[in-house]
């Protein structure tokens, strides 16, 4: 009888210990994630507070400009509020197409592209598009260990009774916004 008693304890301590390995992996996998998107969040904040600077210089150059100009600080503060991988993507979609139109109009102005102001923000902001871009793959990995970590069985009947959610990717929505910025100076 003591024999079956400890084969009973002895398998519930190991089911348990089974069950506190999965919950603490999914919780560094979350917490994991959670960090990724803080990264992100970072260089989207850097990005957003280069672009009034960007405008202001580019304003003393292309003042019949306005609409486009405008265009760039409502797309700035639509991506700012957007909330969620899903919709602060298609937000900084939006911005990177307004900011290529601003870069686009700015080859209209030779003053302008010879304005070091002008030449250092332009540096910033593509080093911080590659920051971005760095950001977005390392919090995708860690989404796509996430995912899978909660999907699999039998992670995934210990995930659902603890209410972990697959995450969203931070991707990109459509094939333009996959090529490469071209702006020359």
């Amino acid at each position: 009888m003591s024999n079956l008693l400890l084969i009973v304890l002895g398998a519930v301590v190991l089911i348990v210990l089974w069950l506190i390995g999965i919950y603490n992996g999914l919780i560094r996998l979350k917490n994991q994630t959670d960090e990724a998107w803080s990264d992100i969040d970072v260089q989207l904040k850097r990005r957003y507070d280069l672009i009034p600077n960007l405008i202001e210089t580019v304003k003393g150059y292309a003042s019949h400009e306005k609409e486009l100009l405008e265009n760039v600080t409502q797309a700035r503060t639509q991506a700012m509020q957007a909330s969620g991988p899903e919709e602060k993507s298609r937000a900084e979609n939006n911005l990177s197409s307004t900011l290529k139109s601003l870069f686009a109009v700015a080859e209209n102005y030779p003053t302008l592209r010879a304005s070091e102001n002008f030449a250092k923000l332009q540096d910033e902001l593509s080093d911080t598009e590659n920051k971005i871009q760095a950001a977005r793959r390392f919090y995708n990995g860690n989404v796509r260990d996430f995912n899978t970590k909660i999907q699999i069985f039998p992670n995934n009947l210990i995930a659902g009774m603890l209410s972990f959610k697959v995450r969203e990717f931070f991707q990109i929505e459509n094939e333009t916004e996959r090529e490469n910025v071209q702006v020359k100076f």
